[in-house]
Formats: C-alpha cells, sequence, structure tokens
C-alpha cells in the first residue's frame, strides 16, 4: 500500500482526531467522512436534526417567529 505524509493545522488534526472511532486509523476516518460525498446516497440522514431541506418559505416563517419571539421577550409585549 502506497502511504502519503499530510501537513496539516493544529486544528485540523483537533477536529479530524475528534471524529476517529478507537478502532479506526486517520485514514479511515477520512475515508469515511468522505464517503457520502463519492456516493450521495449515504448521506442520507446527515442532517437529521437540522433545518436543511426546509424550503424557503418555510425557514423565513420559521425566522419571523423567533424574531417575534425575542423581541416579546426584550419588550415585554
Amino acid at each position: 500500500m502506497v502511504t502519503k505524509t499530510l501537513t496539516i493545522t493544529e486544528d485540523a488534526y483537533e477536529r479530524l482526531k475528534s471524529h476517529k472511532r478507537e478502532d479506526e486509523s486517520f485514514s479511515d476516518v477520512v475515508t469515511r467522512l468522505t464517503a457520502a460525498r463519492a456516493d450521495p446516497s449515504k448521506a442520507r440522514g446527515l442532517f437529521d436534526g437540522t433545518d436543511a431541506g426546509i424550503d424557503h418559505d418555510e425557514r423565513h416563517a420559521r425566522l419571523g417567529e423567533e424574531i417575534d419571539e425575542h423581541h416579546d421577550e426584550l419588550f415585554g409585549q
């Protein structure tokens, strides 16, 4: 197997390390984290729990509601 030596910043190393599982090498982590890009179907569920995929109108309405709530909290209305 051919190997390559990479230079990354300390911050990038710590981020990568935070995704590393006990039984994985760093090569395994990079492969796992980039696999969804190679096959978009593997990205399913990646954004669960976020508002990704919500259409613009719904996101705009939600933002307006949040602004109204904060306004009411600040100004007691």
